[in-house]
């Protein structure tokens, strides 16, 4: 994706002044896009195929911060400091392998373009979200089981307790890299905190019927 903010030929005038006038319209266009134009750092590389080690290491890590692919070798990731840098210390990483890359600041042509760059970045992550959801539903399905089976044991509720340890720790992960909001992530809180409270009523039934069994 190439930056282009350029100015159009303004053609030609009735009068000096029309010119300037035309000029002074499109600069201050300009500056106002360069105020509120998102942009982004565009990380392309070239890996050697072997070993497949390192090469799979370089995208594990590009993922792990984010990053959508535009292709094979190109990726986008939101412009902030933490970012450049990490993308710094992997272009390092990758001339350590022999490979090539180039870093870049980059930013949509126009706002449809950035929206089209927002929404691959909103996709990945409800496709995080969604299977997150798929886990809460077999959360929800355990508490229902033992419910039913009146399985109220504090072995099944200290697996159940970690399993909502990892629900949580797993959104937290999916919500630090939502860097535009994705549509499905007020769902997916909504959906833990369901989660957490059947917890909490499965806790209270287990420790009635211990209580009882004493």
């Amino acid at each position: 994706m190439q930056p282009a903010l350029a100015v159009r030929s303004p053609g030609r005038s009735h009068s000096e002044i029309n010119r300037c006038e035309y000029l002074t319209c499109n600069y201050r266009y300009i500056y106002i896009r360069l105020m509120t134009t998102i942009s982004w750092i565009l990380l392309t590389y070239k890996v050697p195929a072997e070993p497949a080690r390192g090469r799979v290491g370089v995208w594990r890590k590009i993922k792990a911060m984010g990053a959508v692919y535009l292709q094979n070798g190109v990726c986008l990731l939101p412009r902030t400091d933490d970012h450049l840098r990490r993308l710094k210390m992997l272009e390092h990483e990758i001339a350590s392998l022999e490979g090539e890359s180039v870093l870049l600041e980059t930013m949509g042509l126009d706002t449809a373009q950035e929206e089209k760059v927002i929404a691959r970045f909103r996709a990945d992550r409800d496709e995080e979200y969604r299977e997150f959801l798929g886990k809460c539903a077999d959360f929800e399905a355990e508490i229902a089981k033992e419910t039913a089976d009146e399985h109220f044991t504090y072995a099944e509720l200290e697996e159940n307790d970690e399993d909502l340890k990892k629900l949580r720790s797993w959104i937290a992960k999916i919500t630090k890299l939502d860097f535009y909001g994705g549509h499905l992530k007020d769902e997916a809180a909504r959906r833990l905190a369901q989660c957490e409270v059947l917890l909490d009523t499965y806790a209270r039934q287990v420790f009635e019927a211990q209580d009882e069994n004493r």
